[in-house]
């Protein structure tokens, strides 16, 4: 079951990986982890975002698009090309915590959106759906998925 929170806007910086979905994003996440900690941006308490952009469904697992994020405060400076920085868009989210494995995480997407339907909650199309992983959550295997609602 999940809980509604409100998230709030915050800019974020990001690593983008395109190809299939899977373990590489893992890889992918340890780089930006390594990165923000060379930085002093990493904490005990920092979460990091995964947003998978593409469905791979439709899309060809070659051109699947995944960006490993992290909050940053507005003031901290960004020299890196490789790093990129945007906005995320608060509101409203869906929090579910699942187990922190590739099958529950893929049970989890697949009975969300109908989960979230049936309990009177839209999918707002303009947010993107976060992966959330939160360090105290990790410590127990597990993660949560964010799904931003109206």
């Amino acid at each position: 079951m999940f809980t509604l929170e409100e998230i709030a806007e915050s800019r974020i910086v990001y690593l983008r990986r395109t190809g299939a979905y899977g373990a590489a994003n893992n890889n992918h996440m340890e780089k930006l982890k390594s990165w923000a900690a060379t930085h002093k941006l990493l904490r005990p308490d920092t979460a990091v975002l995964g947003i998978a952009h593409d469905d791979p469904a439709t899309t060809p697992p070659h051109a699947c698009r995944y960006d490993t994020c992290l909050l940053v405060p507005d003031d901290t400076g960004i020299q890196d090309p490789e790093i990129r920085e945007t906005r995320l868009t608060g509101g409203p989210h869906a929090v579910l915590t699942v187990p922190h494995t590739a099958e529950a995480l893929q049970q989890a997407w697949s009975t969300l959106f109908h989960d979230l339907t049936a309990h009177g909650h839209a999918l707002d199309t303009t947010r993107p759906v976060l992966e959330r992983y939160r360090p105290d959550l990790l410590a127990q295997h597990l993660c949560e998925i964010c799904v931003p609602v109206h």
